[in-house]
C-alpha cells in the first residue's frame, strides 16, 4: 500500500477514533518525524480534557429534542427562532460539544459511562504534559513544605491526602499543586522526580460512586495513566515509564493513599 502524507485533519481524525487502524502505524510514525505536528497533537489532546471538564456539567443532559431535530434536519425551524444561521452553528456546537466533543452528531442523547474513566485518564494527562516539563513552575507548594501541602490539598480537594513516599521506586516529590477538575471541582497534583529526571505526576479528585481502574494512552508514544477510582477517590500515575514499572509505582502510591485514610 503506498503510504500517504498525513495532516493536520488526521491528527482529529486519530483523536477522535476515526483514523483507519492500517494507517495507525504509519501516522505514529509522521508524528515521530514532525515534532511540531506532535506538539498540536498534545496540546489537542490537553484542549479536549480542559473542555471536557468545563463542561462537566452538561455533559450528561438529555439535548432538547427541538434542538437535535432542528440540527439533524429532522424538523423545520422556525423562522422567529433560527431567523440566523448563527443560531445553527451555534446549536450544532453545542450538540457537538455535549455529544462527546468528537466532531460528529451520533449517539448525542448521552456519553457511555465507561469514559469517565477516560476523561479521569485525559485531564491527569493533560495536567502532566503541561507542567511536568517545567522547570520553574511546575508546582506551587514545594517538597521542603510538605505538611502545608498535604493540608492544603485536602482541604481544598476535600479528601484526605497523603503524599505518597515513592523513594522506594526512586522518586522524590517535588511538590504540588491545585487544578480544576470538571464542574466546580477540584484536584490535586503532586509531582515526583528520579534521579535522571524522569518526572511522574499522582493526580487526585473526588469520585463518590464509580469503582474502576485500568491504563489509558491518549496517543501512542505519549505518556500512560495507569488511573482506579474507588472509596470516593479517582486518582491517576501518570508517566511515560515502561508499563511494568508505571504500574509498580501506581501500586505503591494508591497502596500508601488508601493507608493515609484511616491514619
Amino acid at each position: 500500500m503506498t503510504r500517504r502524507d498525513f495532516s493536520e485533519r488526521d491528527i482529529h481524525m486519530a483523536l477522535d477514533g476515526e483514523l483507519p487502524g492500517e494507517e495507525r502505524m504509519a501516522y505514529d510514525a509522521w508524528l515521530e518525524a514532525n515534532p511540531e505536528m506532535k506538539a498540536k497533537s498534545v496540546r489537542y489532546i490537553a484542549d479536549r480534557a480542559a473542555m471536557r471538564a468545563a463542561l462537566a456539567g452538561v455533559m450528561d443532559e438529555p439535548v432538547p429534542a427541538r434542538l437535535r431535530q432542528v440540527v439533524l434536519g429532522e424538523a423545520p425551524a422556525k423562522a422567529s427562532v433560527w431567523r440566523s444561521r448563527w443560531w445553527l452553528s451555534a446549536a450544532a456546537a453545542v450538540m457537538l460539544a455535549v455529544g462527546g466533543l468528537g466532531g460528529y452528531v451520533a449517539g448525542v442523547d448521552s456519553i457511555a459511562r465507561g469514559e469517565s474513566d477516560d476523561q479521569l485518564a485525559e485531564q491527569a494527562i493533560a495536567a502532566h504534559v503541561t507542567y511536568a516539563a517545567e522547570k520553574r513552575h511546575a508546582v506551587e507548594v514545594p517538597a521542603s513544605d510538605k505538611d502545608h501541602l498535604q493540608t492544603w490539598l485536602s482541604n481544598r480537594v476535600g479528601l484526605k491526602l497523603v503524599a505518597p513516599d515513592l523513594a522506594a521506586e526512586g522518586f522524590e516529590l517535588v511538590g504540588g499543586r491545585l487544578l480544576p477538575a470538571g464542574g466546580q471541582g477540584k484536584a490535586a497534583m503532586l509531582l515526583y522526580e528520579d534521579a535522571k529526571g524522569e518526572r511522574i505526576s499522582l493526580y487526585v479528585t473526588a469520585e463518590s460512586s464509580e469503582t474502576s481502574k485500568g491504563t489509558y494512552a491518549a496517543e501512542a508514544g505519549g505518556p500512560e495513566a495507569v488511573y482506579w477510582l474507588d472509596k470516593g477517590y479517582a486518582c491517576a500515575v501518570v508517566g511515560s515509564l515502561p508499563p511494568e514499572r508505571l504500574s509498580d509505582v501506581a501500586k505503591s502510591a494508591y497502596g500508601q493513599l488508601l493507608a493515609g485514610i484511616s491514619s
